[in-house]
Protein backbone atom coordinates (compact mmCIF):
# COMPACT_ATOMS: atom_id res chain seq x y z
CA UNK A 1 0.00 0.00 0.00
CA UNK A 2 1.50 3.53 -1.13
CA UNK A 3 1.79 5.66 1.51
CA UNK A 4 0.30 9.33 1.94
CA UNK A 5 1.32 12.69 2.08
CA UNK A 6 -0.08 14.79 4.51
CA UNK A 7 -1.76 16.79 1.76
CA UNK A 8 -3.30 14.42 0.43
CA UNK A 9 -4.39 12.93 3.40
CA UNK A 10 -6.00 16.40 4.27
CA UNK A 11 -7.77 16.14 0.95
CA UNK A 12 -9.01 13.18 1.74
CA UNK A 13 -10.38 13.83 5.30
CA UNK A 14 -11.47 17.40 4.19
CA UNK A 15 -13.79 15.52 1.36
CA UNK A 16 -14.75 12.82 3.93
CA UNK A 17 -16.45 15.24 6.23
CA UNK A 18 -18.13 16.72 3.32
CA UNK A 19 -16.14 19.97 3.57
CA UNK A 20 -14.80 22.65 1.05
CA UNK A 21 -11.24 24.48 1.27
CA UNK A 22 -13.10 27.36 2.10
CA UNK A 23 -15.44 26.02 5.11
CA UNK A 24 -12.10 24.38 6.43
CA UNK A 25 -10.17 27.73 6.40
CA UNK A 26 -12.75 29.48 7.84
CA UNK A 27 -12.93 27.31 11.03
CA UNK A 28 -8.58 27.69 11.36
CA UNK A 29 -8.89 31.42 10.87
CA UNK A 30 -6.70 31.32 7.95
CA UNK A 31 -7.51 31.52 3.88
CA UNK A 32 -8.12 28.45 1.48
CA UNK A 33 -5.22 29.37 -0.06
CA UNK A 34 -3.33 28.23 2.30
CA UNK A 35 -5.46 24.87 2.61
CA UNK A 36 -4.92 24.72 -1.03
CA UNK A 37 -1.37 24.74 -1.07
CA UNK A 38 -1.51 22.38 1.78
CA UNK A 39 -3.24 20.17 -0.89
CA UNK A 40 -1.27 20.55 -3.54
CA UNK A 41 2.16 19.92 -0.73
CA UNK A 42 3.23 23.19 -1.96
CA UNK A 43 3.41 24.21 1.73
CA UNK A 44 2.36 22.43 5.39
CA UNK A 45 0.43 23.71 8.47
CA UNK A 46 1.99 26.16 11.13
CA UNK A 47 3.24 23.24 14.08
CA UNK A 48 0.18 25.53 15.84
CA UNK A 49 -2.28 24.48 13.81
CA UNK A 50 -1.88 20.97 13.65
CA UNK A 51 -4.23 20.20 16.99
CA UNK A 52 -6.84 21.99 15.79
CA UNK A 53 -6.94 20.76 12.05
CA UNK A 54 -6.48 17.20 13.73
CA UNK A 55 -10.02 17.61 15.50
CA UNK A 56 -11.94 19.22 12.19
CA UNK A 57 -10.94 16.36 10.55
CA UNK A 58 -11.15 13.79 12.84
CA UNK A 59 -7.80 12.45 13.55
CA UNK A 60 -5.15 12.49 15.54
CA UNK A 61 -1.88 14.66 15.11
CA UNK A 62 -0.12 11.67 15.05
CA UNK A 63 -1.82 10.41 12.39
CA UNK A 64 -1.49 13.34 10.37
CA UNK A 65 2.05 13.68 11.32
CA UNK A 66 2.98 9.80 10.48
CA UNK A 67 1.34 10.80 6.58
CA UNK A 68 3.34 13.84 6.27
CA UNK A 69 6.58 11.52 7.22
CA UNK A 70 6.18 8.47 4.86
CA UNK A 71 5.23 11.04 1.78
CA UNK A 72 8.52 12.92 2.55
CA UNK A 73 10.49 9.39 2.90
CA UNK A 74 8.61 7.86 -0.83
CA UNK A 75 9.31 11.10 -2.37
CA UNK A 76 12.69 11.34 -1.21
CA UNK A 77 13.65 7.79 -2.55
CA UNK A 78 11.98 8.25 -5.91
CA UNK A 79 14.01 11.68 -6.72
CA UNK A 80 16.74 10.01 -5.53
CA UNK A 81 16.34 6.92 -7.90
CA UNK A 82 15.84 9.51 -10.68
CA UNK A 83 18.50 11.37 -10.65
CA UNK A 84 20.63 8.50 -10.65
CA UNK A 85 18.89 6.94 -13.80
CA UNK A 86 19.25 10.36 -15.68
CA UNK A 87 22.79 11.22 -14.37
CA UNK A 88 24.27 7.86 -15.01
CA UNK A 89 24.27 7.75 -18.97
CA UNK A 90 25.37 11.18 -19.38
CA UNK A 91 28.07 10.10 -17.01
CA UNK A 92 28.99 6.90 -19.00
CA UNK A 93 28.45 9.32 -22.55
CA UNK A 94 30.99 11.71 -21.11
CA UNK A 95 34.02 9.57 -20.23
CA UNK A 96 32.80 7.07 -23.47
CA UNK A 97 33.82 10.64 -25.60
CA UNK A 98 36.71 11.62 -23.71
CA UNK A 99 37.94 8.35 -23.22
CA UNK A 100 38.04 7.98 -27.09
CA UNK A 101 39.27 11.57 -27.66
CA UNK A 102 42.74 10.98 -26.29
CA UNK A 103 42.73 7.44 -27.40
CA UNK A 104 42.73 5.38 -24.24
CA UNK A 105 39.53 2.75 -24.97
CA UNK A 106 39.30 -0.06 -27.13
CA UNK A 107 36.03 0.26 -29.17
CA UNK A 108 34.39 -2.70 -27.85
CA UNK A 109 34.91 -0.72 -24.07
CA UNK A 110 33.37 1.71 -25.33
CA UNK A 111 30.69 -0.43 -27.22
CA UNK A 112 29.69 -1.75 -23.52
CA UNK A 113 29.51 1.30 -21.40
CA UNK A 114 27.34 3.21 -24.39
CA UNK A 115 25.27 0.07 -23.37
CA UNK A 116 25.12 0.56 -20.23
CA UNK A 117 23.66 4.04 -21.06
CA UNK A 118 21.14 2.66 -22.81
CA UNK A 119 19.76 0.48 -20.28
CA UNK A 120 19.91 3.24 -17.92
CA UNK A 121 17.72 5.42 -20.17
CA UNK A 122 15.12 1.82 -20.80
CA UNK A 123 14.77 1.63 -17.06
CA UNK A 124 13.70 5.07 -16.75
CA UNK A 125 11.60 4.98 -19.19
CA UNK A 126 10.09 1.84 -18.05
CA UNK A 127 9.71 3.58 -14.33
CA UNK A 128 7.70 6.56 -15.92
CA UNK A 129 5.18 4.48 -17.72
CA UNK A 130 4.73 2.44 -14.67
CA UNK A 131 3.43 6.08 -12.43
Amino acid sequence: MEKQTLGQKIFELRKAKNMTQLELANQLNITDKAVSKWERDISCPDINTFPKLAEILGVSVDELLQANASGKENNKKEDTSDMLLKVIPLALSIGVTVLTAINQIYWKDAVSLLGLAVLAIAVRNFREKQY
